[in-house]
């Protein structure tokens, strides 16, 4: 039993050890450098604000800042992809024969066009209530009747003694006191009070039953 166990524990000794070998030896000949650039709008050069920076089947990565600037640290050969919602995405491979411990890159996106299906809204949740609210539907008048009923004498008398005045006939009511004044400057205004040939106008009036109240 003793003999099962050791042998297992140099087993994942041995196997955790080729592991790392591998990985090592896979990132032996990348060399660290400090990756740094700007991101940009193509249709504009306005910088991509926050947009995301990763390194492709990682986790390493960063965000672009509000002037699309970033900068972190990567290996030579990693492909890092750009991503901007409304924009499509780009990938760029860092090259592997550089010179300097540090690489600089201009960014540009472009704008990415999303069509989304076409989405009905009913104000009704089913089919039978949809059906209910058909069947007893009010189908308004049509046009000629809609315009008869408005340019009927009774609703045109209500328009006028409701309907408040423009700034048109403001203006020239205005103007009528105000050339009013101007007439009567200096001397009293007539009252019609003391004028004969109006007080003859309301007996008339009052005998052919103007004043009456109509029913």
């Amino acid at each position: 039993m003793k003999i099962t166990s050791l042998f297992a524990f140099c087993f994942l000794v041995y196997f955790s050890f080729s592991i790392n070998k591998k990985c090592l030896s896979q990132n032996y000949h990348k060399s660290l450098i400090q990756f740094s650039g700007v991101v940009l709008e193509g249709d504009s050069l306005r910088p991509a604000s926050f947009s995301t920076i990763i390194v492709k089947g990682t986790s390493r990565g960063t965000v672009s800042d509000y002037y699309g600037f970033f900068s972190f640290v990567a290996f030579e050969g990693d492909t890092i992809e750009f991503s901007h919602i409304g924009y499509k995405k780009a990938r760029y491979i860092i090259p592997d024969s550089l010179q300097e411990a540090r690489y600089s890159l201009i960014q540009i996106l472009q704008t990415d066009t999303v069509l989304l299906k076409e989405t009905v809204v009913y104000p009704w949740p089913t089919k039978e209530q949809f059906k209910e609210a058909f069947l007893n539907m009010n189908i308004p008048d049509d046009d000629l009747v809609r315009a008869q009923r408005n340019l009927s004498r009774v609703a045109m008398a209500d328009a006028a003694q409701n309907l408040p005045m423009d700034g048109s006939l403001a203006h020239k009511q205005t103007l009528a006191q105000f050339n009013s004044r101007l007439y009567y400057a200096g001397q009293l205004p007539p009252n019609n009070l003391l004028n004969p040939i109006a007080w003859s106008k309301f007996i008339e009036a009052w005998r052919r039953g103007d004043f009456k109240k109509k029913e």
